[in-house]
């Protein structure tokens, strides 16, 4: 049994013996998977498994390509966060050009097209997807618990998730030409330079844009005090955790070394170059998933596995770099009483600091001088394998390429947040269900609960697998005989019908 939370996904007595619950699709996420719960002959539940049964497989198609092609095609992955795709390629193939380190200009260029696509994306996850189970609670009704309920009950606060997501998409439009799949990032550097009007355009709303970032964080903040009790007992556990930082330990998103720390707080590997992180990380292939299960080699697999994204990176941060952003991040950290916070439900409010953060950022950026530089290029002894590593808003995303001499890239490794977090959001369904099954009987509880545990992680299936297509949902109960005892619909409108037998 693992230390860190007591998994027994693969420990427990023969799977074929166990009671099988099948939900498909997990909705309110990007892309679509399938939940199975198995229990033994005691309705106990002894595994959670989270299913990505399709397959597109970018690792594979992109071979043969040209490697300066790559930063434009794999952010075909993902339509909600293409930006990290790019600028991890990027920086993996500015290695293929000898570009080790960028001009002044062109790197904070990439950072603050990085931080518009935290800004957006992060909006797009709380106030659309997220917030209708915080704001009316897991067990409010469905037909009410979603972004059409937010807006009717308050038109305010949607109205400034959508003006948050615009400005951080027009941060990506004004650098790359669109506010989905632009091409900015080319290899040792960018292609654009920022204008003077564009810069003066940004800065308009940048004010605002803090103060509603800061309002969001307040906001988060009342909902995990007001409701504690029951969200440190929602899906937690103590896990290990994975990010990048700055050499003093700071908070990073774009460069930096790879932290990894345990459940208690204590280094279990620190500052190690992103380059080098097949050293450090394996991951392990399982028959019932297409997404792979990363875990920290020098701790097994059964020990392990990390999480990744917000919550990770705050636990992992020594400070923040900017001034609201940090005293945010003081008052969060109380949560964990010296150690790491392990609220699953946490992610939330650290997804709203990290919000903030990009906000300041971009304000702070948008005053700098070099942003409106023209040196936009650099090279220098290049190279035929390169590994670039973001912090993407879910977490950290690993792009490494090789090439041959014709400079046609032969192979791709990608490791993108949401597998990073694979072993986590079992756990956490696992967690729920033992606390909302009976074993018995399907309902819309432990449904809308499961969804809001995986929720919590924001999680891209797309991404991890590249998964194309869309499933009805289905949770049927089927016994250890294959019996089906129970089945729960949920249709395209949102409604529950229940079927037996």
């Amino acid at each position: 049994m693992s230390r860190i939370a007591g998994l027994q996904l693969e420990t427990a007595s023969h799977p074929e013996t166990l009671t099988r619950t099948v939900i498909e699709p997990i909705t309110r996420v990007e892309g679509h998977g399938k939940v199975t719960l198995l229990m033994d002959e005691n309705n106990r539940v002894r595994q959670a498994r989270l299913h990505i049964v399709e397959f597109r497989g970018f690792e594979k198609f992109i071979q043969g390509r040209p490697y300066w092609e790559a930063p434009v095609m794999v952010q075909r992955l993902c339509g909600i966060c293409p930006v990290s795709h790019h600028l991890a390629a990027a920086k993996a193939v500015d290695m293929f050009v000898g570009a080790r380190r960028l001009t002044p200009t062109a790197e904070k260029l990439r950072r603050l097209m990085h931080n518009g696509q935290l800004l957006q994306s992060h909006a797009l996850h709380f106030f659309h997807l997220a917030s209708p189970d915080l704001l009316f609670g897991f067990g409010a009704e469905v037909a009410i618990r979603n972004i059409v309920g937010v807006i009717q009950a308050y038109p305010a606060l949607a109205l400034q998730g959508v003006k948050l997501r615009k400005y951080g998409q027009e941060v990506i439009r004004v650098l790359s030409g669109k506010r989905v799949h632009g091409v900015f990032a080319i290899p040792g550097g960018v292609n654009k330079a920022l204008s003077r009007e564009d810069r003066a355009y940004l800065q308009e709303d940048i004010d605002q844009m803090v103060t509603w970032s800061k309002e969001a964080v307040d906001m988060v903040r009342r909902l995990c005090t007001d409701n504690r009790a029951e969200y440190e007992r929602f899906g937690s556990f103590r896990s290990n955790f994975l990010s990048l930082t700055t050499p003093e330990g700071d908070f990073e998103l774009y460069d930096g070394g790879l932290r990894a720390r345990d459940d208690r707080g204590q280094d279990i590997f620190d500052h190690v170059d992103p380059a080098h992180y097949l050293r450090y990380l394996h991951e392990e292939v399982k028959s019932w998933s297409y997404m792979k299960f990363p875990f920290i080699v020098s701790r097994g697999n059964e020990e392990g596995w990390y999480r990744v994204g917000p919550l990770a990176r705050i636990n992992n941060a020594r400070a923040m770099g900017t001034p609201l952003a940090e005293e945010a991040r003081k008052d969060f950290m109380i949560l964990g009483k010296g150690e790491p916070v392990q609220v699953t439900l946490a992610y939330h409010w650290a997804r709203m600091i990290e919000m903030l953060y990009a906000a300041e950022a971009i304000r702070a950026q948008l005053e700098d001088p070099d942003i409106l530089g023209t040196d936009l290029m650099n090279q220098g002894e290049r190279a035929t394998e390169g590994v670039g590593v973001v912090e993407a808003p879910r977490g950290t995303l690993i792009h490494h390429y090789k090439i041959d001499e014709q400079d046609a890239i032969v192979k791709a490794n990608l490791i993108v947040a949401t597998t990073h977090n694979n072993t986590a959001m079992n756990e956490a369904v696992r967690e729920v269900a033992v606390n909302f099954l009976d074993g018995t009987k399907l309902t819309e509880n432990l449904l809308n609960r499961i969804e809001v545990a995986i929720r919590a992680y924001d999680p891209c299936l797309s991404c991890a697998t590249h998964a194309l297509g869309r499933m009805p949902l289905q949770v049927e109960l089927v016994d250890a005989e294959g019996q089906r005892v129970d089945r729960l619909v949920k249709g395209s409108d949102g409604a529950f019908s229940a079927e037996v037998g």
